[in-house]
């Protein structure tokens, strides 16, 4: 495994994740995938963590789509075993207990964009392209599209991206709902550091209450999604975040959390 498929920088808890093959548009292998497993370790450890951004190394691709090279001779044991590594590794991403952003630049194909499909919220560069191309390779998506698209953009439009394998502007993603920004590619970064200075004023494990409250009431009904909801309501109360947030709510001044 090459140990600079995927960098990591680490500043006070924000993780930023950078899929690091510029040369190949940053496409999905199993070095990649292992390298994302590598790190997915040690963030599940961390217990300083806020933020992770995910992004592609370069200015043309976030993630081109899985490596076709490496796909192209499988059986269908060694493809079936090649999703499911895919699937396990991204879902680790998806379950972190903190708000993963994927910062989309360029290509956001296949693969690629089923990685960003596991991140909480995406946002992109106004030269940004989407879309799930697999029908046009013989095969459909393998990385979670087929169901995680139609939970984010509603089934129709998923079906008839990945039955065409048309491609879509960053304007028409985020009409469908599929990021929720788009702005210029040199505002990225900047958006990044906005995103992070807010997050850092808010409490650590409010934030980390707030997104299990969405993630894990999606999968059920509505009153026991509210029950979760106030259990996890009444969980913040047993802790400082809460009492210091709330007594500099009433005395006029910023919480340090």
């Amino acid at each position: 495994m090459s140990d600079n498929v995927i960098e990591k920088n680490d500043n006070d808890g924000v993780v930023t994740l950078t899929i690091n093959r510029p040369k190949a548009l940053n496409a999905l292998n199993s070095d990649v995938l292992d390298a994302l497993g590598a790190h997915l370790d040690e963030l599940e450890r961390q217990g300083d963590l806020r933020l992770v951004l995910l992004t592609g190394a370069g200015e043309k691709s976030f993630v081109a789509g899985a490596d076709i090279t490496e796909m192209r001779d499988k059986t269908p044991e060694q493809a079936r075993a090649f999703a499911a590594q895919a699937l396990s590794t991204i879902k680790r991403l998806e379950t972190l207990p903190v708000p993963v952003v994927a910062l989309v630049n360029g290509f956001c194909l296949g693969g690629g964009c089923e990685l960003a499909l596991v991140c909480d919220w995406a946002v992109a560069s106004d030269n940004a392209v989407f879309g799930q191309p697999e029908v046009l390779l013989g095969v459909i998506p393998g990385f979670g599209g087929t169901q995680r698209l139609p939970r984010r953009v509603g089934p129709a439009m998923a079906i008839d991206l990945v039955t065409t394998g048309r491609k879509i502007d960053a304007e028409e993603a985020l009409r469908i709902g599929l990021v929720n920004r788009v702005m210029p590619q040199a505002e990225l970064a900047a958006y990044a550091e906005e995103l992070t200075k807010q997050l850092q004023g808010n409490g650590r494990q409010s934030v980390r209450a707030a997104k299990q409250a969405v993630h894990d009431g999606m999968d059920q009904d509505l009153d026991s999604a509210l029950a979760l909801e106030t259990s996890l309501f009444a969980f913040c109360f047993a802790g400082d975040e809460q009492k210091e947030g709330m007594s500099a709510f009433v005395e006029k001044r910023k919480a340090r959390f």
